[in-house]
């Protein structure tokens, strides 16, 4: 089995650039809990398993790219898409 390694760092690289994007709203009330984390990765795997691989691959029956990118968008929100913008009173 060969683990195809530009489909993975161009995945998780343009998941993570997507992740630090999602900054939360405060008048929203919506919450970031752990469960929606487990079920954005249970969701990534289903389709990545559906999508399958690129064509030509033989690595895995997913495409492995799909969730490296799934992955990058977690870990993009987790380190750099904390902080809530700034509320401006007047």
């Amino acid at each position: 089995m060969i683990i195809y390694a530009g489909p993975l760092i161009l995945g998780f690289l343009l998941g993570f650039v997507l992740g630090t994007r999602i900054k939360e709203d405060p008048e929203s009330k919506l919450k970031f809990d752990a469960s929606v984390y487990a079920v954005f990765i249970i969701a990534a795997v289903i389709v990545a398993y559906l999508l399958g691989p690129f064509p030509y691959y033989a690595d895995a029956p997913l495409a492995s790219g799909f969730v490296a990118c799934a992955v990058g968008i977690i870990l993009g929100k987790l380190i750099f898409g904390r902080s809530s913008p700034a509320v401006i009173e007047e």
